[in-house]
């Protein structure tokens, strides 16, 4: 009966706050949100917030001069606190309307490992600005191991790969512990800014983030090769005027080839750095590959000629992250060992 009140007055929620998206999970209602992490903002001295979330993003590169769409977030952390905060505060409203609970929110923050304290410490700030009562940090790779049904309480070694927007997470984790991990600030954005500088230098032509972005899911590959092509529209850098060009998977492949390998190098360290018993769990459990980025083509393929073991893509990848930060909330022990507490 305690339990049930407590649940009442206090609602617990997760959320995976991204460089790219935010999900907002809460308690006995799983995933109620997901949202881009953008805010459109007036260009003037208040930077007044006017848009948030696929509202912010559908004026990306198509507002008036009085408009700028920003990411308060940039590899994992907070670029921006005033708009980190407002940005928190609208995707916690939007999740619970106003069934916020008596005694507030319970707040599950999931961070990358490359994080510092004084980042979590400003998190948590913006977190608490944005109504949050208890702030816990969790971290992502931990998190997405548990949305994605690995034995992480076990006595047996998993490994995750975490790949989001600005950071990518590899950890190795056995008894709920991490054993061995490596985080590397690359993800998807920065995939796209090859993109967009492939194209700039190889074409003369500049190309938008949306597009670099479709481009990326339509012709990006780990692996070279490929035989697709793609019509991209952009302004070319001499004239200023708009155009087209035709793109082809093998260019775009070379042109992701270097951030691949980022990725790469961090699963290999964090291999070289697993205690001998653990790895010879791995060399039979695999690799869990978690994250938007995830699914990028080729990877996993990629990843299994790398290291000899055997790599799958988890069902949803996006998702396991604020499903594993909501499922640690039901295992009140083992979050109390694994959460970091950030006091006020």
């Amino acid at each position: 009966m305690c339990l049930n009140l407590s649940g009442l007055l206090m609602r617990s929620i997760a959320i995976d706050f991204g460089t790219v998206n935010t999900l907002v999970a809460v308690k006995g209602r799983g995933i109620v949100l997901r949202e881009p992490s953008a805010v459109a903002v007036s260009v003037d001295e208040r930077r007044e917030p006017l848009a948030f979330g696929r509202e912010a993003m559908q004026m990306l590169g198509r507002t008036p001069g009085g408009i700028n769409v920003v990411y308060p977030m940039r590899d994992g952390v907070v670029a921006d606190y005033m708009l980190s905060s407002e940005m928190l505060k609208y995707f916690i409203q939007t999740a619970l309307g106003h069934k916020a609970g008596a005694l507030g929110v319970r707040l599950v923050l999931c961070l990358p490992l490359c994080v510092t304290e004084v980042e979590r410490r400003a998190l948590a700030d913006a977190a608490r600005s944005a109504g949050a009562r208890d702030v816990l940090m969790l971290d992502e790779p931990f998190a997405a191991a548990v949305g994605a049904e690995l034995p992480v309480f076990e006595p047996v070694g998993s490994m995750v790969v975490d790949i989001g927007g600005g950071t990518t997470d590899v950890a190795v984790i056995a008894l709920g512990g991490i054993a061995a991990s490596a985080s590397v600030r690359t993800g998807g954005t920065h995939l796209n800014a090859a993109i967009q500088d492939h194209v700039q230098k190889a074409h003369g032509v500049m190309i938008g983030e949306r597009m670099a972005e479709e481009v990326k899911i339509a012709l990006g590959n780990a692996l070279p090769g490929g035989t697709e092509r793609m019509q991209v529209r952009g302004r070319k850098l001499d004239t200023g005027l708009p155009t087209s060009l035709i793109l082809n998977a093998g260019e775009i492949a070379h042109a992701i080839a270097p951030g691949v390998q980022r990725i790469v190098a961090a699963v290999k360290a964090t291999l070289a750095e697993t205690p001998p018993e653990l790895a010879g769990d791995l060399y039979c459990s695999g690799i869990t590959l978690t994250g938007g980025s995830a699914e990028l083509r080729g990877l996993d393929k990629l990843l299994a000629q790398e290291t000899g073991m055997p790599v799958h893509v988890d069902e949803s990848p996006l998702d396991c992250v604020a499903l594993g930060a909501l499922r640690m909330l039901d295992r009140q022990e083992a979050f109390t060992e694994a959460a970091h507490p950030v006091e006020a």
